[in-house]
């Protein structure tokens, strides 16, 4: 199994790899928050036949997210690979002349991430339904793979690999 963060980061894992990960059998489930990933690893029971990947936004040194990710390690070791890019959140894994922009706008601190881009576009941001139709709009543009910067594939193309390693099969 792989596991997200988030609703949009299944989307664009979905949208991207979906065909290919029915096909093998790879199922890809949510977080919710990499605060859940002790918890729902303890359910899931990873070891060497059963392996889970888990794609995390934003793991930098030194952040919540990187000492979780050390604790998964040191706990289920090489039944478990936490990998993650190193964007805010998914949006900005979509290459930005897809949406017309040359980058994606930097969001001041304490500006909500979803509301800054969303913004900086003109596109409707104030309520979660101008959101969840602005996050639609942004994977609409998303044909395939080459519409998707390389720090994301990569980091998704190496959890398809440790999953379907034949030790874990």
């Amino acid at each position: 199994r792989i596991w997200v963060e988030g609703r949009h980061d299944a989307d664009i894992v979905q949208h991207v790899w979906g065909e290919d990960l029915a096909e093998i059998g790879i199922a890809v489930q949510l977080l919710e928050g990499v605060d859940h990933l002790e918890e729902i690893l303890e359910v899931f029971g990873p070891n060497d036949r059963a392996r889970a990947g888990i794609l995390v936004d934003h793991l930098v040194e030194g952040s919540k997210e990187s000492r979780i990710a050390q604790q998964v390690r040191r706990r289920w070791g090489n039944a478990v690979l936490v990998v993650g890019h190193p964007y805010v959140d998914i949006w900005q894994a979509v290459k930005p002349e897809r949406v017309g922009l040359t980058r994606w706008p930097d969001i001041p601190r304490g500006t909500d991430i979803n509301h800054g881009p969303l913004e900086h576009l003109g596109w409707p941001h104030a309520t979660q339904a101008d959101i969840a139709m602005g996050w639609k709009r942004i994977l609409s543009t998303v044909r395939n793979y080459k519409d998707v910067e390389a720090q994301l594939l990569g980091r998704v193309e190496e959890l398809i690999d440790f999953v379907t390693e034949p030790d874990a099969m």
